[in-house]
């Protein structure tokens, strides 16, 4: 018996079966293909996104420069800020003051000038920012620096001993009026500087002559008023608050158009708002100084506004509000090109001033 196995050219059992094992492979390699595809241009998407700009953070210590001695109003007030700074981690790194009083300021001033592009170092800024260059000629301008921010106005009082025979700022003024030429002693921060310039004041307004004699900061002099080596001084208010408080000096008159807003009382018997002004007590003479601070050039925006907004913190604390009271400032602030017209208007002011007085250098 013969068995004869036909075949058939056109259709093999074996074709199906191996198109049904490769179409399912091709499906899987095209899907593994397109999964990686779309991973791809997910991931360029990412990657070609703008990513989120991070804020600028100090990655060192920040220089606090004050332009003058210790103990004045200008190293309080940033001594004040780097204390609350660092017992409420508003800033990462730590802050250290640096007092470079030398030159009435220049010191300090020429070093931030120079200091183009640091971001860590600011400088606090008193009328010396203006006086200095005026009176010295020294190559500055604060044009020179970066702007930051008014902190506050500071005040000046005129001060006498507990001691003195001047009782009212209208015995002292009528004392100046008839005693001889540089027999009233005033002591001040600086020599023409603010303390110096409203000295002047007071003498072409009563017509005589006082021996002005300049220490290095307010501190000093408070110190020196207290221990009778000179007959007055015209303090910030935080510079002889304490002495004041502890009834070793007395203040006569504030040197503003307004009376001092804070009632209450400093000694047993007043408060900053018992002062009279000196102009309602015919002594014409009102003063302001700026408390501010500033940057070297060249720095960002970025850089910039990481001041602005951590002195703007310092200033949302209940200490500021007591450090603005206890030294009765004028609660003054200004940033941006408020603060910038506010600079050129003043050193226009203090121009004029220091010609007055015959302090320019040219």
């Amino acid at each position: 018996m013969s068995w004869t196995l036909k075949t058939n050219s056109t259709s093999s059992p074996a074709t199906p079966a191996a198109a049904r094992t490769a179409m399912p492979a091709t499906r899987s390699r095209q899907t593994l293909l397109a999964t990686l595809l779309t991973a791809a241009a997910a991931t360029a998407a990412v990657l070609s996104a703008p990513r989120a700009h991070a804020a600028w953070e100090p990655t060192k210590s920040i220089e606090f420069i004050v332009p003058a001695g210790t103990g004045g109003g200008a190293d309080q007030m940033a001594r004040f800020i780097q204390g609350v700074a660092t017992k409420h981690k508003l800033t990462k790194q730590p802050i250290v003051v640096v007092n470079k009083g030398g030159g009435a300021g220049a010191e300090a001033f020429l070093d931030v000038k120079g200091d183009k592009g640091n971001p860590h170092k600011i400088v606090i800024t008193l009328s010396n920012l203006f006086t200095t260059p005026l009176g010295t000629a020294v190559p500055f301008n604060w044009r020179d620096m970066t702007p930051v921010a008014m902190l506050a106005l500071d005040q000046f009082v005129l001060w006498v001993n507990a001691d003195s025979p001047h009782q009212t700022p209208k015995a002292f003024f009528e004392a100046l009026k008839a005693g001889n030429d540089r027999s009233i002693k005033m002591g001040g921060t600086g020599s023409k500087q603010e303390d110096h310039i409203i000295s002047v004041m007071l003498e072409k307004a009563a017509g005589k002559k006082m021996t002005y004699i300049p220490y290095g900061g307010g501190g000093q002099v408070a110190t020196q008023l207290v221990g009778k080596h000179v007959d007055a001084t015209v303090n910030n208010p935080i510079e002889a608050e304490s002495h004041w408080r502890a009834g070793k000096l007395r203040a006569l008159c504030v040197m503003d158009s307004q009376k001092l807003p804070y009632k209450e009382k400093v000694t047993t018997t007043q408060s900053w708002n018992d002062l009279p002004t000196c102009a309602s007590a015919g002594l014409p003479v009102e003063y302001l100084m700026l408390r501010g601070i500033f940057m070297p050039p060249g720095v960002t925006p970025d850089q910039l506004k990481y001041y602005v907004d951590l002195l703007a913190k310092v200033r949302a604390l209940p200490e500021w509000k007591d450090f603005m009271v206890k030294g009765a400032f004028k609660q003054t602030v200004m940033t941006g090109q408020e603060y910038f017209d506010w600079l050129g208007k003043n050193e226009q002011m203090h121009r004029v001033l220091m010609r007055e007085a015959g302090f320019l250098a040219n």
